[in-house]
């Protein structure tokens, strides 16, 4: 433990409240990468062909990632980099000294960081499938799963096989239409996405997806900030002519009720899946966070990309080409940065071109409390190309 609080307190004061982040993959074994996570070509099945693929970099995590009994010890958790030979999870960081890196009041009211972020990086759709409530959640002793989506133009140089995501279900769809979509998943094709809608995905704008809606995501590499919890059932039993285990459906279902076809149904919110108004609901374009011309006469832009949720939310920062802007937020947040290199504080930032598994980029930061409210100087070091990255925020205190 005193190893670990000199470590912190070392990666604390070189970045002056501000922690580099190590590259965090993480592989989905239903999943094809769609090659857009700029890891090199060689590495994409780093983990073994028999974990599947890394479509997934997970940022600012203290949640492990369920992929099964073949999880590795870490997986999904990110580590703050301290020097060439050392590093700390930022888990252990918080629970040794949460109150200076997330501040008091979140500490009191949440007891850590309930919060994390990922690029999600496939080369078609996902499986139709939701994620749990807090309420069904406890059933298996997790916590529910809301998320939200933005599609960074930066990083979808290609749409992938089918750029275009199903939610919901249409409206006057019933429960027995659900049920025997379930019932015949050994059956035959259960169709379920007849009773669902696509959606064309829109580069730069995003969608809030509160627990218990079920959703096909498509190929577009996405930004997810979502609450600290990776569970999920599978609705759909036939993907592009590929089958999905119905593991995948029964992984996070109690053992009691996994041949309950009612209990499947409880999993869903009924009203949000129906709603008539879903894209009015769900659908999120930027906005500004200030008068634009205000901002850009400062040497910035800066918009809210995801503000649906009461659990976390995300903006996209601009620095304008040769320009120092001192940013002040309310929290403590995670970054990445997706365009150009700079500074931010003390340390250097860049967005690589290209990233080796295992390698440690300068792309990744995790701003403490206190930073984050004092302000961080950012400096775009470029005359020509903008200095852009992505943050998250847990939820207020």
């Amino acid at each position: 433990m005193s190893h670990e609080k000199t470590l912190i307190d070392q990666a604390l004061n070189a970045g002056k409240g501000i922690f580099r982040l190590e590259p965090n993959w993480v592989p989905r074994s239903f999943c094809i990468p769609g090659r857009r996570l700029k890891l090199h070509p060689n590495d994409y099945y780093a983990y073994g062909p028999h974990r599947g693929g890394i479509d997934e970099r997970w940022f600012a995590s203290t949640t492990k990632a369920d992929n099964g009994p073949l999880t590795t010890t870490d997986e999904g958790l990110s580590f703050i980099w301290v020097d060439e030979t050392h590093h700390v999870l930022l888990k252990d960081a918080i629970e040794i000294w949460g109150n200076e890196i997330l501040g008091d009041k979140i500490m009191k009211k949440y007891g850590g960081w309930r919060a994390y972020s990922k690029f999600f990086d496939n080369l078609g759709p996902l499986p139709f499938h939701l994620h749990h409530t807090d309420k069904m959640a406890a059933h298996i002793g997790q916590l529910g799963k809301p998320e939200s989506y933005y599609f960074p133009a930066q990083l979808n140089n290609h749409g992938g096989a089918f750029p275009y995501t199903f939610f919901g279900l249409n409206p006057g769809t019933t429960k027995d239409q659900i049920k025997a979509c379930i019932a015949d998943w050994e059956k035959r094709d259960n169709n379920i996405l007849a009773l669902s809608r696509a959606y064309l995905l829109q580069l730069g704008t995003g969608w809030d997806v509160p627990p218990g809606i079920l959703h096909a995501p498509g190929s577009l590499l996405t930004y997810e900030p979502q609450k600290a919890s990776d569970v999920s059932a599978m609705f759909q039993n036939i993907v592009w002519n590929t089958y999905t285990a119905k593991e995948l459906l029964q992984n996070n279902i109690p053992k009691d009720k996994r041949d309950e076809l009612d209990y499947y149904i409880e999993l869903l919110d009924w009203d949000l899946n129906t709603d008539p108004l879903f894209f009015e609901h769900r659908f999120m374009e930027p906005k500004p966070v200030k008068p634009l011309e205000e901002m850009r006469g400062q040497g910035y832009e800066e918009y809210d990309i995801v503000y649906k949720s009461e659990y976390f939310s995300a903006k996209e920062l601009t620095i304008l080409p040769g320009r120092s802007v001192l940013i002040k937020d309310k929290g403590p947040y995670g970054a990445i940065v997706i365009e150009g290199h700079g500074t931010f504080g003390k340390l250097s930032i860049e967005s690589p071109a290209m990233i080796r598994f295992g390698q440690i980029t300068q792309d990744e930061l995790f701003v403490t409390d206190k930073a984050a409210k004092e302000g961080v100087l950012i400096t775009n070091t470029s005359s020509t190309d903008a200095l852009v990255m992505l943050k998250h925020f847990g939820p207020a205190a």
